[in-house]
């Protein structure tokens, strides 16, 4: 005798996010399959380029080489706000996912990193705020507003179409990154107009 067809799961509770949750899985779901034909390797070397283990070090060991008697001394005041904008980020991004502690989508691929617990946490995402705050903040510095924000865009939205978040967790790391990087620039003109080691 045959076994009697099994319906789908039922959907996963959405928590704090409540219905609108469940909506947004649904759109989530649906971009995902929609997009399948774009290329993964494309999709994986943006979220590489939009990588925490990338974005601090790098700011980080660069800033401690031109503060090394070696270099001229003076310290780029676009790194230490930079620094400043990656570390709260950091801070910010972990203390959210915890709180919220929304699921990733469970058609997620097995392939992704986890740095730390926090990262098993869908809501905010960490890669859309961490983009948008470099290119929120770099672009106030005076760089390539249109290049850096395009490419934010497109990291975000490679976190969708890898099956690694929902649409709101990129919409709500975009605007953090934003919010992050606004604080950075009040925090560097802070520093700037108090700190003799910075040349502004």
């Amino acid at each position: 005798m045959a076994p009697a067809p099994t319906s789908p799961p039922a959907p996963a509770k959405s928590g704090l996010l409540g219905g609108v949750g469940d909506l947004d899985a649904a759109v989530s779901l649906r971009l995902h399959a929609l997009f399948l034909p774009v290329p993964r390797l494309l999709l994986k070397a943006l979220e590489v380029a939009g990588d925490g283990r990338i974005w601090l070090p790098v700011p980080i060991s660069l800033l401690l080489l031109s503060a090394t008697p070696a270099s001229s001394g003076e310290v780029s005041p676009l790194l230490v706000g930079l620094v400043a904008g990656l570390v709260l980020d950091l801070i910010l991004v972990g203390l959210v996912k915890v709180i919220v502690r929304r699921p990733r989508p469970a058609y997620n691929a097995a392939d992704m990193y986890v740095a730390v617990a926090a990262d098993h946490w869908s809501f905010p995402s960490g890669h859309s705020s961490r983009a948008f705050l470099v290119a929120a903040f770099l672009a106030s510095g005076g760089l390539h507003r249109e290049a850096l924000f395009m490419w934010a865009s497109a990291t975000s939205a490679s976190r969708v179409l890898l099956g690694r978040h929902y649409v709101l967790d990129v919409v709500a790391g975009a605007c953090l990154g934003v919010f992050e990087a606004w604080l950075s620039s009040l925090f560097l003109r802070f520093m700037c107009a108090r700190s003799s080691f910075l040349v502004c």
